[in-house]
């Protein structure tokens, strides 16, 4: 991808301040992209990726959106719009990872993955459709390698990324021929100091177990999401596993 690919165009990215989601939003920028962010709680780390995309000659706007309410994104895509004039781009990225054992999840816990794992990316969808379809713009969701795996102890999880999965085909063929529809599924990815936490050992043992031998990082993920947003906008459907051949 030039740095020119996305020049005059805007995109939206939710949850976009911080780890993967403020990764994809700074590849947007140095692509030429103006970018609005959306943040929950993380005020402050989406006032510095603003900051960072001005930097970049770009134009930027960080609204706070709580992508579960309807009235909330509505506002959140009236704010974009409003800032830029147009919208090219939804990058659906929030979202929330969550584990427990299957045999004692509770409605509590089920409802309140899916609530933001696929009703969020929904209503986002819904909302910016009209100004997608006059760009002949485009839509990517972050999904995950969960949603094409089991994973015993995060069923939820990986139900709601499944969901989204089949969501973006059947967005894909509801907004054709205007609007491209895509999902990048990402494996294991590196969250620099957040390994400390997640454990050291456990991204060992993943990287061990990954053909490319190595974990993902967030790049890689942002230059998948660059991939679609910039690449044929023929390519519609897809979900493109971004996990260097772990789900092999």
């Amino acid at each position: 991808m030039t740095n020119q690919s996305l020049l005059g165009k805007s995109a939206l990215v939710t949850g976009g301040a911080r780890r993967v989601g403020r990764g994809i939003a700074l590849a947007l920028a140095e692509a030429g992209a103006d970018v609005a962010l959306t943040f929950r709680s993380s005020r402050a780390e989406a006032v510095q990726t603003a900051s960072e995309i001005e930097n970049l000659g770009r134009r930027a706007l960080a609204v706070e959106c709580d992508v579960r309410s309807e009235a909330s994104v509505r506002a959140a895509v009236a704010a974009a719009l409003s800032s830029f004039g147009r919208l090219d781009l939804i990058v659906n990225n929030a979202a929330v990872f969550a584990s427990a054992p299957l045999d004692s999840l509770t409605l509590e816990q089920w409802d309140a993955v899916f609530e933001t794992n696929a009703r969020g990316p929904f209503l986002v969808a819904r909302e910016a459709l009209p100004y997608l379809r006059a760009a002949k713009g485009r839509i990517v969701n972050i999904g995950s390698l969960g949603g094409i795996h089991a994973w015993a102890n995060h069923a939820h999880y990986c139900a709601s990324k499944a969901a989204l999965h089949m969501l973006t085909q059947a967005m894909a063929k509801a907004f054709a021929p205007e609007v491209s529809v895509n999902c990048v599924a990402p494996g294991w990815i590196v969250l620099e100091a957040e390994e400390i936490e997640r454990g050291a050992g456990q991204a060992a043992h993943f990287a061990a177990k990954t053909p490319m031998r190595r974990n993902g990082s967030v790049d890689d993920v942002a230059q998948a999401v660059l991939f679609f947003a910039a690449g044929p906008h023929f390519i519609t459907g897809q979900v493109l596993a971004v996990d260097g051949g772990l789900g092999l």
